[in-house]
């Protein structure tokens, strides 16, 4: 099984942070700037995981999540939301979009690739650190 990753997300910071970690802790990370060239990328890479945020151009998170939910071959992809939508009902309908689990922005460094290997089939925990 692959240790690709795909992360879709606009702000360069905040993807500079989430690819140092992943690729520190031994996965493979793609990458979209826009809502619309992520469920491309998504469609032709095939990815383990995607990472989406909400906040984007093109096509915002919740149609992301929908999008990639009507094509059966990425439904069982896991979507985990990585957002600054925290307020009271932004995690539900996450969820309710199609996102299969939800980590709040800012990521914590020291909890976030273990955050995201939860989410993750068995045998996904990248090559390197600890699972």
């Amino acid at each position: 099984m692959t240790n690709q990753l795909l992360i879709i997300e606009d702000n360069e910071q905040n993807l500079y942070l989430m690819r140092f970690l992943l690729e520190k802790n031994g996965f493979t990370v793609a990458w979209a700037q826009d809502g619309r060239t992520g469920v491309e990328m998504a469609g032709k890479l095939r990815p383990q995981a995607i990472l989406l945020d909400i906040q984007l151009p093109e096509m915002d998170g919740y149609a992301v999540a929908a999008e990639l939910q009507k094509d059966p071959a990425l439904r069982a992809i896991p979507i985990i939301a990585v957002t600054s939508y925290a307020m009271v009902g932004d995690r539900e309908r996450v969820l309710a979009a199609g996102a299969t689990g939800y980590i709040e922005k800012p990521i914590n460094p020291e909890t976030f690739v273990a955050e995201i290997r939860s989410f993750l089939p068995a045998g996904g925990s990248g090559q390197g650190g600890t699972p």
